[in-house]
Formats: C-alpha cells, sequence, structure tokens
C-alpha cells in the first residue's frame, strides 16, 4: 500500500528575494492590521501561536509550502511589518545572532511600552525558558537556532522557534502563547510541528514524566556525592539497553547513552539553591541537556521512574492526511484556518495583484489538504 498525506521540511539554505519579501511585507501588513481591529493584539498571538494557522499564512505570503525556511522568513518578515501602533504587536530575537539579542530586544520593546520591571522580567524569563526546555527538557536532535518572541501592547507573549537536525537537513517548529502557558515543564506547547516522528525522544514536559520530575528534584536536593556516585554507576554502562532483559524494543526502556562528560559542579550548585520544583531545577545557569538526561536516566535505572521517551511533536507539521495516515485531517480546524485567512485577505488593503495572487495560493493550499 502507498504511503500517502506526509510533508517533509527540508532545510532551504539562502535568502528570501528582495521582490519576494518586498510583497510579503505588503500583504502582512495589510491583514495584520484587519486582525487587529477585529481580533485585537491577543488575537494576533492566539493565531501566531498555531502551527497550522502559521504555515497557511506563510503559504499565503507566497512562501514555499514544505520549506523550513518559511518558519524564518516568516518571523523575519513579521519583526520589519508588525508596529505597536499599527498591529499592537512587536518581535524580539530572530534567527542566528538575532535569537541570542532576545533580551535585549524584549527591554527595549517594554522601554517603548512603558511596562513595569516586573513585566520586564516574566518576558525574559519566559524567553529564557522557553528556550531552555526546547533545548534541554526535549531531546530529539534538533538544536535551537531561530528563536522569536512576540510581544503585544499589554505585555502578552507567544513564541516561536526552529530547530534543526542538520545531518537529517530536516527542521521542527515549536510554538508557545503565555495565556495558555501553566507549566513550562508540563505540557507547556501550544504545538510542535515536525516533518517527522522521532524514535527516541527524551521528553520531560510530558505528563507520564511527572514522577521522573519529581525524583530529580530530590536527587539534587539531596547529598551530591550520592548523585555522583549513582551517574557513575550508570556511565560504565555504554548503552542502557543492557538493563533490559527482553530482545523486544520498548519505549519504556529505548537505547539511550548516559552523558560522557558532566559539569560536577552543578550538582553540588543545585544543592546549595535546593530547587523547590522541576521547573526551579531547570532554570539554573549550567543545567543542560546533559543534566537533564543523567537525572532522567537515574530515575529511570535506579528508583524505576522512567520519563517520557515518546516524541511530543505533530507530525507533518499538524495538518494529517486525507486518507488518514498518519492520523486524519482535523476538518474543523483546517476550514476555519482557511475561512480566517480567505476573510482577512478579501478584507486586506493590498493592491489587487498581489490579492488576488494570495487568494490563488489559498485555493491551491485548501485543494491539497482536500477541503
Amino acid at each position: 500500500m502507498k504511503k500517502t498525506g506526509e510533508v517533509y521540511l527540508p532545510l532551504h539554505y539562502g535568502h528570501a528575494p528582495k521582490w519576494l519579501t518586498k510583497r510579503m511585507k505588503a500583504l502582512a501588513d495589510a491583514m495584520l492590521k484587519i486582525m487587529y481591529r477585529e481580533e485585537g493584539a491577543s488575537g494576533i498571538l492566539k493565531k501566531l501561536s498555531s502551527p497550522l494557522w502559521f504555515q497557511a499564512f506563510g503559504c499565503v505570503l507566497g512562501f514555499d509550502w514544505h520549506s523550513s525556511g518559511l518558519t524564518t522568513v516568516v518571523c523575519g518578515v513579521l519583526k520589519d511589518t508588525l508596529r505597536f501602533e499599527e498591529h499592537g504587536v512587536e518581535v524580539a530575537g530572530g534567527k542566528g545572532r538575532s535569537a541570542l539579542k532576545a533580551q535585549t530586544d524584549i527591554e527595549k520593546i517594554c522601554e517603548a511600552l512603558s511596562l513595569p520591571e516586573h513585566t520586564v522580567n516574566e518576558l525574559k524569563y519566559s524567553s529564557r525558558m522557553a528556550a531552555k526546555v526546547d533545548t534541554a527538557a526535549i531531546q530529539c536532535n534538533y538544536p535551537i537556532y531561530h528563536h522569536a518572541v512576540f510581544i503585544s501592547e499589554r505585555g502578552e507573549w507567544c513564541i516561536i522557534q526552529q530547530g534543526l537536525n542538520v545531518e537529517e537537513r530536516l527542521a521542527r517548529r515549536y510554538h508557545w502563547l503565555g495565556a495558555q502557558v501553566e507549566s513550562f515543564v508540563c505540557t507547556p506547547h501550544s504545538g510542535i510541528a515536525a516533518p517527522r516522528l522521532e524514535a527516541k525522544v527524551l521528553d520531560m514536559t510530558a505528563k507520564e514524566s511527572e514522577e521522573a520530575r519529581r525524583i530529580a528534584v530530590d536527587l539534587v536536593r539531596g547529598r551530591p556525592e550520592n548523585l555522583i556516585g549513582s551517574i557513575r554507576l550508570l556511565s560504565g554502562q555504554h548503552v542502557l539497553d543492557n538493563w533490559v532483559k527482553s530482545s523486544e524494543p520498548t519505549e519504556t526502556y529505548p537505547s539511550f547513552d548516559m552523558p560522557r562528560r558532566l559539569d560536577w559542579s552543578i550538582f553540588k550548585k543545585l544543592y546549595d539553591i535546593q530547587p523547590r520544583d522541576y521547573e526551579d531545577l531547570l532554570a539554573v545557569r549550567g543545567v543542560g541537556p546533559a543534566v537533564v538526561r543523567a537525572l532522567a536516566l537515574v530515575s529511570q535505572l535506579i528508583y524505576g521512574a522512567p520519563p517520557s521517551w515518546r516524541d511530543p511533536a505533530k507530525f507533518t507539521f499538524a495538518h494529517g492526511g486525507k486518507d488518514g495516515v498518519p492520523y486524519p485531517v482535523n476538518r474543523r480546524v483546517m476550514d476555519e484556518t482557511i475561512r480566517k485567512l480567505r476573510g482577512y485577505l478579501e478584507s486586506a488593503e493590498a493592491e489587487r495583484e498581489h490579492l488576488k495572487e494570495a487568494l490563488k495560493r489559498l485555493e491551491a493550499l485548501s485543494h491539497r489538504w482536500g477541503l
């Protein structure tokens, strides 16, 4: 049987041509002004936090529907286009080196808005924790290289960041909506879009990882000598599959190496800090992927509390396949996405030629998704 309905998001290098970005900015500006009048800044953030809506929006603006560059180009267009006085939203961070400037950008944006200091600190913390979670708490071999923070005039936020697997030439995108985040370490995302599901992903943000998170906190609050001893004991096993008696592979005990290099001083630092919970633990500077993985494996192999090894991403950029492979298309959500985008386009203050082309792209997208 032929497998259909999949979308791969290959890495495409280079830059979008100036003629395209100029038209994308004009169309985005017109659409977002309509959105701001209809739904306010919070409505714009909610739309951007949807992987499906964002993907469709990028296609309508004219970018390749399956390209990893859609994320970086559309976010770049939005950073150049969005203004508080016209759209109620501005953007901090970006791709590569710009991502490292997110904290400084946040300070400048908040200063321009005269937002209180506690809001500035909350935004900076949210930016740092989102990056830390998608780098360390979820380990899937897609290091983050793009980090954009969308900030409303009232200090609300949405984060879109993307990681890439250089060897496989694939990317995955992470979406966050501040209004929906109840915990940074338990199912915090509004969506994770990926070209495929990976076989082994350490996901410390899953609900199934709750006990592993609790044990990790207990471990670092105890004597560091005991924890270091446990890690060194497990480091003697090169591949942790050896702990499994069954020859059949399982999700509970995947093949996963204990980190070979650890800065042991971080465990003494954590002991001195005595973190209250897993979010406190993860927020400590110096706690990275190696420390998170070591604690997760100690929790699993010594204390019998395995974390989740299931990939939390939505396959094929969250739209499924028309024949139910890998899962059925969510027709209600897609109908609403198409309807909203069409409404914004028909109301947009854009040149007629550009508007016609955008509507054609939207129609093509509808047919591709079988709507």
